[in-house]
């Protein structure tokens, strides 16, 4: 049923931002840049990560999957605590840390999930948010070789993120012979996620760059908003705002 809603949900998105495709928007000052980016992140995709992600998805049964999300979301933890903190969220924080440390122990490195189980439910916080808290606005799209979707507010985050990996420690010293298939097995994970939605914004989009940057300021709309849209609070977003829409010069 979920699932169903999901797909009903991105239909209708679809319909909506294609209708204005061919307008200029003021918050892509980069369209053009965007646009050959995109295309390219496209075309590598189609060549390596999708055939990749499919096959690994027909050979690997579901519970391994799973464990390999799990360790992969567990590695990368420490930043939504570290981000819970920064936005003053004391007490989701403290309960965040508590779900890192159970699941890193009772769960093996992360493998399992007991922390849910328990009732730690799993948030979603990053550097990007925690500016717009503080009061940052979006400023311009930008679509980056290889990584995708993004914004000037959002792009800091790729320091935090990293250096508060897990696994980022760990490749400085572990052997490559150890770290390489990691890093790939999680670039395979987080393609294999996307397949359904990605194959449907294939199929229904007429113009795919603007169906998945609509689609994605949503979802940035949506976490900045923790869910409550339309409530008040001190988050900004300026893309939230009437003149996101499409304009003319």
């Amino acid at each position: 049923m979920k699932t169903r809603m999901k797909k009903v949900a991105l239909i209708i998105l679809c319909l909506l931002v294609t209708a204005c495709a061919t307008a200029k928007n003021q918050h892509d000052p980069l369209e053009g840049y965007n646009r050959g980016v995109d295309q390219f992140n496209t075309i590598l995709d189609k060549v390596t990560l999708k055939p990749t992600a499919q096959g690994y998805g027909r050979i690997t049964p579901g519970p391994i999957r799973t464990m390999v999300s799990n360790f992969f979301d567990n590695s990368t933890y420490m930043n939504v605590v570290l981000n819970d903190f920064l936005q003053g969220k004391g007490k989701q924080g403290s309960a965040d840390f508590g779900r890192f440390l159970l699941n890193t122990t009772l769960g093996v490195g992360g493998l399992f999930d007991p922390a849910t189980s328990v009732g730690l439910i799993k948030h979603d916080e990053d550097l990007g948010q925690t500016l717009a808290v503080w009061g940052v606005g979006q400023g311009g799209y930008v679509v980056y070789p290889l990584f995708g979707p993004n914004s000037y507010r959002d792009t800091p985050d790729f320091v935090t993120s990293t250096l508060s990996d897990v696994l980022f420690w760990v490749s400085l010293s572990a052997a490559p012979a150890i770290t390489i298939p990691l890093t790939i097995l999680k670039a395979i994970d987080k393609r294999y996620r996307l397949i359904g939605a990605a194959n449907l914004r294939d199929d229904m989009a007429l113009d795919p760059y603007v169906f998945t940057r609509e689609a994605w300021r949503q979802h940035r709309k949506y976490l900045i908003f923790d869910g409550r849209m339309g409530t008040s609070t001190k988050k900004k977003d300026d893309w939230a705002n009437d003149d996101w829409e499409d304009s003319t010069p």
